[in-house]
């Protein structure tokens, strides 16, 4: 490994023999937390682009694979929540983007509440029928949090047991599926990060999503940050965080995402999150000169 942690990229240089790239897609699909099922808001961070903000619709992101023909491709359904629709239409979009021959698999964003049975009998059709060209079918999981107090104030509008059950349907259909988690939420300690970290550790996932809280504009959550309710981390902080969470994420679970990139035009805080070569290299020099790397605190 070229880093002190199990990548993405090192889990796909090994079973692809090179670099594959990702297309985020944005497939105009919604949320129940938007569309009145749960709540009109969304979740407090959320942006108007439902954390798809650098995703383009399936006809570019398609485009984009067919022009690079030489390129292995993963098409990321990344906006909104993408098991959230009309069953047709998302196997439709799902076919759509396994079909050509350089994409190598499909990555679905979603809730872990909609997961439904008519989701799953698609999702397990798919896998056992692509997975004989060799193609994959992933699922994002957005948890963020194992705190309740903190799932309340986000707006998450499920509770922890969703997760578990959602991870245990994925499980029983032998789909491989990636965590997401946020680091610096508001009023969580290092130690409930850790925690955090630790309960996802222990459900053996294929991968996590170490993500840090961006403020946007015209959030909810921008609203009390501009009140003074909380602070964003600084790159200290938050480099000294993720080096506490390598340390006990077992070393055969891939790292999605240390980080996370805000879009600038509405990034509010904090703004040092805009240079990630920074934040990553420091991250890294602090690792490799203290000998740290993923999983050495792992028993």
């Amino acid at each position: 490994m070229d880093k002190p942690y199990y990548t993405l990229n090192d889990y796909l240089k090994s079973t692809y023999g090179k670099k594959c790239f990702k297309v985020s897609v944005n497939a105009g699909l919604t949320c129940p937390n938007r569309d009145g099922t749960l709540d009109s808001r969304g979740c407090i961070f959320c942006s108007a682009g439902g954390s798809g903000d650098f995703a383009c619709n399936i006809s570019s992101a398609l485009q984009t694979v067919r022009d690079n023909s030489d390129n292995n491709y993963i098409v990321y359904f990344q906006a909104f929540t993408n098991t959230y629709g009309d069953i047709d239409y998302l196997e439709s979009i799902y076919r759509q983007a396994l079909a050509p021959d350089n994409v190598i698999g499909i990555s679905i964003g979603t809730r872990p509440d909609c997961l439904s049975d008519s989701v799953m009998e698609l999702l397990t059709t798919l896998q056992n029928e692509y997975s004989e060209s060799g193609k994959f079918i992933w699922i994002e999981l957005g948890l963020q949090t194992i705190h309740e107090h903190t799932a309340k104030y986000i707006r998450r509008h499920y509770a922890l047991s969703v997760y578990d059950e959602a991870v245990a349907k994925l499980n029983d259909c032998n789909i491989p599926y990636i965590t997401h988690i946020i680091l610096g939420l508001p009023n969580e300690t290092p130690e409930m990060m850790l925690d955090t970290v630790s309960y996802v550790c222990s459900k053996n996932p294929f991968g996590i999503k170490l993500q840090l809280l961006h403020v946007l504009e015209h959030t909810d959550l921008a609203d009390d940050y501009n009140s003074g309710l909380f602070e964003t981390m600084t790159m200290d902080e938050y480099i000294d965080i993720v080096i506490s969470c390598l340390r006990i994420i077992p070393p055969q679970i891939s790292l999605h995402r240390v980080t996370g990139d805000g879009p600038k035009d509405i990034l509010i805080s904090p703004r040092w999150s805009t240079n990630k070569k920074v934040v990553l290299n420091t991250l890294h020099k602090k690792m490799w000169k203290n000998g740290y790397t993923q999983g050495d605190l792992y028993l």
